[in-house]
């Protein structure tokens, strides 16, 4: 029996490793990242330097797309970011068409272009477990994601998820040295149904400059709304007409 147990031990330790794959994916459904077609509003405000701003988005995403329509201020209204798989479109009135642009630049304040749309870090980046850590009494799962191509947000991720929720409570967003130049913060107020049953979904994340820690952004989300999206509304062709 002896002999039986030590040849099972390793096969009981591996059985409660966490699986860096599994906990990205219940994250990400809590952050936008659902098949089904999904929408809600996200209010931006910011501290930059002494400067504030303030805007809102109306978000529509289905799977690997998503659509940003900015809504206010008045002066950016009719602006519109298009997410097709890893690539994006930038259209407003003024252009005769959209014109590809970046998921790492500055849309206002530490936001970047990518930070607005569903979270899909599973397609996205490589994760490895790096060790286990307890924050405000609950215990976490440190990943470090490496992105698996130039086009997306960040190059690395480090990225606590709850072990027991599997949704991200906090994020550090570093070079592809290494070295963190933003970090963020998560809370999940807002519900969503999955199977028919309801589960957390993101309400707030907070933004903040590493080395400047007075320049941040907070969104703030509505409860989020399932339902039928059309596949045109995704469609870079259609945002001109």
């Amino acid at each position: 029996m002896k002999i039986l147990f030590f040849l099972l031990f390793p096969l009981f330790l591996n059985a409660k490793e966490p699986n860096p794959e599994t906990l990205l994916k219940a994250s990400d459904r809590a952050r936008g990242g659902v098949a089904s077609g999904v929408t809600w509003k996200v209010r931006i405000l910011s501290q930059d330097n002494g400067n504030d701003s303030d805007r809102t988005f109306l978000i529509k995403a289905k799977g690997v797309d998503a659509i940003a329509e900015s809504l206010l201020p008045a002066k950016f209204k009719g602006e519109v970011f298009l997410f097709n798989d890893r690539t994006m479109w930038f259209f407003k009135p003024s252009l005769r068409r959209p014109i590809a642009i970046s998921a790492r630049q500055r849309l206002t304040g530490q936001a970047a272009n990518g930070d607005i749309a569903a979270t899909n870090y599973a397609r996205d980046y490589t994760a490895e477990v790096q060790k286990k850590e307890v924050i405000s009494a609950e215990s976490t799962v440190v990943l470090l994601l490496k992105a698996k191509s130039d086009d997306v947000t960040y190059d690395q991720i480090r990225y606590w998820v709850s072990e027991k929720s599997q949704l991200a409570i906090q994020a550090e967003f570093m070079t592809l040295q290494g070295e963190v130049f933003k970090t963020a913060k998560f809370e999940y107020k807002n519900t969503i149904l999955v199977n028919k049953k309801k589960t957390p979904f993101i309400s707030k994340m907070t933004i903040q400059d590493a080395n400047k820690k007075d320049n941040r952004s907070t969104l703030i989300y509505t409860p989020p709304q399932l339902g039928s999206l059309p596949s045109a509304l995704f469609n870079v062709n259609n945002l001109s007409r």
